[in-house]
């Protein structure tokens, strides 16, 4: 995944603006291109699920804490974005904001770069995460002052990996970008996408003609072992030779499903990254006052093309077609002086997962 993203960074880099940077006698402008980023790094943290008592009656009355160590995070990255009209200007970058308009597919700067590389380590509700979001977007406008100038194009590389939504992929897109007005335009083009085998079911293999699950075999086959003492007593032992359940009832509800969920990462882990290419349409719009503002944007992929000899692709285990899509809203109005509504938001849906976020609210200033 790491070389496939290097070389289309490489080629975006040095033919997205040919005539700045794929002439002989001239070279890439790097102090332009970081001009007005911005470089941050953040700690932050706060108060996690309060402790939780537990009880247990199996020998006596036994209490005790359930305690979730406090949320934290560590953030560090760069980011070079023309803000839009309704952001609010920042004294300083946290890396906790709630930038929806990242997201959009167009961004305010018109040929020229605009990026954004960000890793966050952090502990949420007591797991532990390691989340990036990268991409580099170029917007070409040759200025022709024509609906269908022929470089109006939009380019991006993208990677997120987000462990909360448990979501990871790489992809790059180029698409034609036909502008119906100075606010709304629309787009096509292609785009590819690398990821894990998304689909793949590691649990199907283990079911039985009934629909039911062979889980008990499937665990021993995973090292664990069962002990009978021949008057109705059984003992159960991980790998190790532990003693992790001393009753049905207990190796049901609590080794099956951690034995499960373990064997089900450890076999989507050992397969290798997919490639799928896929057409992609959207728009854009954007209208922006002081008094009201509007941006939307969305992206639908409708129709997908992978390898048919890739038994892991997500196109055969969905047997066909299906619509992966993204969208964003972002709108604010001001009644008066005092009164105020916005509401924000976006929603993905790419394979079987879905990650989204909104806020929405009321504001009232008093005078």
């Amino acid at each position: 995944m790491k070389k496939i993203a290097i070389v289309i960074i490489l080629i975006l880099t040095a033919c997205a603006a040919p005539k700045e940077c794929c002439a002989q006698d001239k070279k890439i402008d790097f102090k332009k291109i970081f001009k007005f980023g911005t470089v941050y790094g953040a700690v932050n943290g706060g108060t996690s699920l309060s402790d939780e008592d537990a009880f247990s009656v199996t020998n006596g009355l036994q209490t005790s804490v359930v305690e979730t160590p406090y949320d934290y995070s560590m953030i560090l990255g760069i980011r070079k974005m023309k803000q839009f009209g309704y952001q609010p200007k920042e004294a300083f970058k946290r890396g906790t904001e709630s930038s929806f308009s990242d997201a959009a597919t167009i961004g305010r700067w018109e040929n020229q770069f605009e990026f954004l590389f960000e890793a966050e380590y952090k502990r949420q509700q007591g797991e532990t995460y390691f989340d990036q979001h990268h991409f580099i977007r170029y917007v070409a406008d040759d200025g022709c002052g024509l609906k269908n100038c022929w470089n109006h194009w939009i380019a991006k590389v993208e990677y997120l990996k987000d462990g909360f939504a448990d979501i990871e992929y790489f992809e790059a897109s180029e698409r034609y970008r036909y502008n119906v007005n100075g606010n709304l335009s629309f787009n096509i083009g292609i785009a590819q996408r690398l990821s894990e085998p998304y689909g793949y079911d590691p649990l199907e293999e283990w079911k039985l003609s009934n629909g039911n699950l062979h889980y008990t075999f499937l665990a021993l086959e995973e090292g664990y072992t069962v002990e009978f003492d021949g008057e109705g007593g059984v003992e159960y032992f991980d790998p190790s030779g532990n003693t992790v359940a001393t009753s049905t009832e207990v190796w049901e509800a609590v080794v099956i499903p951690t034995t499960l969920a373990d064997y089900s990462e450890k076999k989507r882990d050992a397969l290798a990254n997919v490639i799928q290419h896929s057409w992609v349409v959207g728009f854009d719009y954007y209208k922006y006052t002081k008094k009201s503002w509007l941006h939307a944007w969305g992206s639908l992929m409708p129709l997908h093309y992978s390898d048919s000899k890739n038994e892991f692709s997500y196109y055969n285990f969905n047997e066909g077609q299906w619509k992966d899509y993204s969208f964003g809203l972002i709108y604010g109005h001001w009644f008066n002086k005092n009164i105020g509504v916005f509401v924000e938001g976006k929603y993905n849906k790419y394979w079987n997962r879905e990650w989204h976020g909104f806020s929405a609210g009321i504001n009232y200033r008093v005078f």
